[in-house]
Formats: structure tokens, C-alpha cells, sequence
């Protein structure tokens, strides 16, 4: 159980929507309600079943099947939550979305694509991709329209040779952000699977993340910009294999400017979370910090649930101090 997205229902009521994984790495997307003590402090939760069950073709594959990884971001220019998840389909893992108007039931729009853009001389939906969300609010699409915005992290990968878009120097997987335009959204949800206007926002640079990087949890709205923690993971990846031993992820935060989030304002130089208890270094994969979801509290500070060794959840506090 683990990389929970998290929601805040329309009466208040917070939701955890947790990876739970089956033998043969089969994963389901739960569903658990969040208890707070008097102090208003997250001590358990109360499991309630499942919202999406692989059942699609592109959530099945020859080994396995997957609705991985959720993250829910609430729009309110569409009155919807859209949960982005990772489908486990035929080809590796792609991008999936699913709406809601109650954070409880959940209706699938289907796998995203990518439109091709011919300067990166690349085609996007060819790479393995997870690790996305949406930006709660519309930004500005380098156009200057309204537009929805989209965190992703393609692999870098085709065919299992690196594949790098024209331009990029960065080969190991990295941060990048896509758009769609908001009137478009507004008349037909299902637009919401056509993302545009590619750009790379950062890769790897200090040790701790010197194998790759990739999103965390949705991005916060701050004083500062925009809050995005991040995963950086450092060692040694063995292709081909679901669970990595030999592999330690850290949780970072960057602060996306608030007007183009292209532009990363602040990103931490060590990592603020890091594998240091038995639940974060022991597990199905040891030495594992993972945060996919923040709930903001009433005294400024932010919950962050996040996975840990990828077999439990835990929550960390966050505060944000002056830059």
C-alpha cells in the first residue's frame, strides 16, 4: 500500500486514493478516509474499497495489469478533480486520467496523448511516462492562452535505446511540462487527453538525484510561486525489473515561477526527505521516500503524504520559510 493522491471531498472530508498492490506487481487504486486526532494531526485511516480496478486494455499487459501511482489535482475552472495515474498497458507505462465531481466515484477519460511537435524531431507517445498532475489552476501556454498545464516524466527512452528530443542534452529522465488550452476543456472534457506545446523544465544535477528525477506532488499555489516537491533517486537501476533493489529516492522541492512555470525559481540543494526510519529503508523496495500528494493545513504548514519503501504510507510535516 503506497504513493497515495490525496482530495479534500466538497463537505471537507480528506481522501486518500492509495496504490495497493497484488501479487504479480497487479495494482488497484483505493480508496481510505483520513482520521484526525483533537490536535487535527492524521493518525489513520478508514479503507473503503476501490475506485479503479485495471480492467482496460491499456492498463493490462502480458505479465501484469496496473492503475498506478494516482495524483488528484482539483481544477476549479472545470469544477472537477482529474486524477492522473500511470497505466501499466501494453507498451510500459503511460498516462491515464479519470474525472470527478464528488472525489468518491470516478469515470475514466482514458490514455493522453501527445502532440507531435516537429522541432523536437520526437515522438512523445513513444516514451514509458508516470509521475504526472495538473496545476489547480490554468496558467498562461507559451501562446498566452489560458490553459490547463501538465507535469510529466517521459523516460527518455524508445525501443531501449536513448531517444532524446532535438536539442536536449539531458538523456537521463526529466522534469517536463505540457499545455492544453482551456476553452477547449471547457466545451469537451475529453480534449483533456490532447496535450500540446511540450517544454523541458529541469533534469538531474546534485548526487542525490544522479539517476533521475520525476514529479511528486501536485503543485501548491505559494507567495513565492508555485510548490512542487519532486523525487530524486540515486544508484543503480536494473532494466527490466519491477522492483529495484539497489536504488535510494529522496524528496526535493522546487518553487515553478508563478506567471510561467517553465522557469524553476528555487530548487532544494539536499534533499528534504530522505530514507531514515525502518518503514523508509526496509520494504518491497528499501530506502524509498515518495511523495505524490499535500494537504494544506489552516496554520500555513502542509501535510505531505508520501510512500515509503514502497509498501507504506507515511506523513511528514512542511513549512515554508522566507527565501
Amino acid at each position: 500500500v503506497l504513493n497515495p493522491a490525496a482530495a479534500r471531498s466538497p463537505d471537507g472530508t480528506l481522501y486518500l486514493f492509495p496504490r495497493i498492490v497484488a501479487a504479480g506487481n497487479y495494482s488497484r487504486i483505493g480508496i481510505a478516509r483520513v482520521v484526525f486526532d483533537d490536535q487535527g494531526d492524521p493518525v489513520a485511516v478508514e479503507r473503503m474499497g476501490y475506485v479503479l480496478e485495471p480492467t482496460e486494455s491499456y492498463e493490462r499487459n502480458a505479465r501484469t495489469a496496473g492503475c498506478e501511482d494516482p495524483r488528484i489535482t482539483y481544477v476549479e475552472a472545470l469544477g472537477r478533480y482529474v486524477m492522473a495515474y500511470t497505466a501499466y498497458g501494453p507498451l510500459g507505462p503511460r498516462i491515464a486520467l479519470a474525472v470527478s465531481s464528488d472525489a468518491l466515484h470516478w469515470e475514466r477519460l482514458g490514455p493522453i496523448t501527445f502532440s507531435f511537435l516537429p522541432h523536437w524531431r520526437v515522438d512523445f507517445n513513444l516514451y514509458d511516462n508516470k509521475d504526472a498532475f495538473l496545476f489547480p489552476e490554468p496558467v498562461r501556454d507559451p501562446q498566452g492562452r489560458p490553459a490547463l498545464a501538465l507535469i510529466h516524466r517521459p523516460a527518455h527512452m524508445q525501443g531501449g535505446i536513448p531517444v532524446v528530443p532535438d536539442g536536449i542534452v539531458e538523456s537521463r529522465a526529466s522534469i517536463w511540462i505540457s499545455y492544453c488550452p482551456l476553452d477547449r476543456v471547457q466545451a469537451d472534457l475529453a480534449e483533456m487527453l490532447i496535450w500540446r506545446d511540450h517544454h523541458f523544465v529541469t533534469g538531474p544535477q546534485a548526487p542525490w538525484e544522479e539517476v533521475k528525477i520525476g514529479g511528486g506532488a501536485p503543485p501548491v499555489r505559494t507567495p513565492y510561486g508555485w510548490m512542487m516537491l519532486y523525487h530524486g533517486v540515486s544508484g543503480t537501476i536494473i532494466e527490466q525489473t519491477d522492483h529495484q533493489p539497489f536504488v535510494r529516492y529522496c524528496a526535493g522541492i522546487m518553487i515553478l515561477d508563478a506567471d510561467d512555470p517553465r522557469q524553476v525559481v528555487y530548487r532544494s540543494p539536499e534533499p528534504l526527505l530522505a530514507p531514515d526510519i525502518e518503514e523508509e529503508r526496509t520494504g518491497v523496495v528499501p530506502n524509498v521516500v515518495f511523495p505524490t500528494a499535500v494537504d494544506p493545513r489552516a496554520d500555513g504548514t502542509y501535510d505531505v503524504y508520501y510512500g515509503m519503501g514502497d509498501a507504506a504510507i507515511g506523513v511528514a510535516r512542511l513549512a515554508l520559510h522566507a527565501m
